[in-house]
């Protein structure tokens, strides 16, 4: 019997380089949003100091001039923090986008891997069907073999 050869390969090539491609995007994604989300705690770090600082600078004295600057640096901080919470919020939704995008590439890969297993099962029952063919046929080839021998030397 020839060679199993399946006919998909091709596709199943480019499927996987597709799913490559995805798993790459998804990991840069997803490295993107840790990044961001360690500049979020890192801004809300510097937030709570500030407030902290604030708090703790009202029990000795007030000073007007003081609470102005604090309170400007204080909502400066506080517009930081917005702004890297959306680019957080950003970069979850770019990552999800990107995990569909692989699972889907990951689905298609799945797809093409169980249709060659099945071509491989038919090719393996095919193949072991001509070899049972065979057996069969040089079994019969003995038997009539014998029994042409039997006959001659009976008579």
């Amino acid at each position: 019997m020839k060679k199993f050869r399946f006919p998909l390969r091709p596709v199943a090539v480019l499927r996987a380089h597709r799913q490559a491609r995805a798993r790459e995007v998804f990991a840069a994604a997803v490295h993107s949003y840790v990044k961001s989300e360690a500049q979020l705690a890192e801004g809300q770090a510097q937030r709570s100091a500030l407030e902290r600082m604030m708090h703790d600078g009202r029990r000795a004295s007030f000073r007007a001039a003081d609470e102005a600057s604090f309170w400007d640096a204080y909502r400066k901080v506080c517009e930081e923090e917005l702004q890297l919470e959306r680019l957080m919020i950003e970069a979850r939704a770019k990552m999800e986008k990107c995990r569909e995008e692989y699972l889907e590439a990951h689905r298609a890969v799945k797809v093409i891997e169980k249709l060659e297993l099945k071509a491989r099962t038919s090719y393996r029952q095919e193949s072991d069907r001509e070899a049972q063919n065979e057996l069969d046929e040089l079994a019969g080839l003995r038997i009539a073999r014998r029994l042409a021998a039997s006959t001659v030397t009976s008579p």
